[in-house]
């Protein structure tokens, strides 16, 4: 069990990685807290956006849809490799996902299939969002992969996690593809030799 990180240790975390990072203004209080906790934190889930354009990208996922307020992540990856916080705290980017994940992510055990929607995953993971059509054939650059190892290996070095505690969307909520285009079992071996 986690305390989240203050925004400044985050923030502290990314830079420690030696990762590019855009502060967008006020994302340290940009949260949907007041509708319910964040924390405690046990993992770092990875989506893709199915967008192009990282200014679009960016401000779809600080200011949210129609349907969904932002934020919808704590950092947003795009293809240069840059990573744009957009938001701190509860973020609409989990949402309801299986209880039986969670709990493999907190033991760091092997994940069970999601086959259930019967807990809240805005409080319990850090959220970074891929700019990606998610389509499987827009290409996912070096630089965007190598940002997205480091943001999760600095989430994961801050709270002595190892990379079983870093989950793809697919992996928590059934019926979700996010991330596609690579595997998340690829993503973990890249962030556990970065942890090593």
């Amino acid at each position: 069990m986690s305390e989240p990180l203050s925004a400044a240790r985050f923030l502290a975390a990314l830079k420690a990685e030696d990762l590019k990072v855009v502060e967008i203004d006020g994302w340290q209080t940009h949260n949907r807290n007041s509708k319910g906790p964040w924390g405690p934190v046990h993992g770092v889930m990875v989506h893709h956006t199915g967008t192009s354009g990282s200014k679009d990208t960016v401000k779809v996922c600080h200011d949210g849809r129609p349907d969904l307020p932002g934020p919808l992540c704590h950092g947003v990856i795009t293809k240069d490799g840059t990573v744009h916080l957009v938001g701190y705290g509860r973020a609409n980017h989990a949402g309801l996902g299986d209880g039986d994940v969670l709990r493999a992510v907190i033991a760091e055990k092997r994940l069970p299939p999601d086959n259930e929607a019967d807990t809240d995953g805005n409080r319990a993971f850090y959220g970074f969002e891929c700019e990606n059509l998610g389509d499987g054939h827009d290409p996912w650059p070096e630089a965007q992969m190598t940002a997205l190892e480091k943001a999760a290996a600095a989430v994961c070095r801050a709270h002595h996690w190892t990379e079983r505690s870093v989950i793809g969307h697919l992996e928590w909520q059934p019926g979700k593809i996010d991330p596609r285009g690579f595997t998340m079992h690829s993503l973990r071996n890249r962030i556990a030799a970065r942890l090593k």
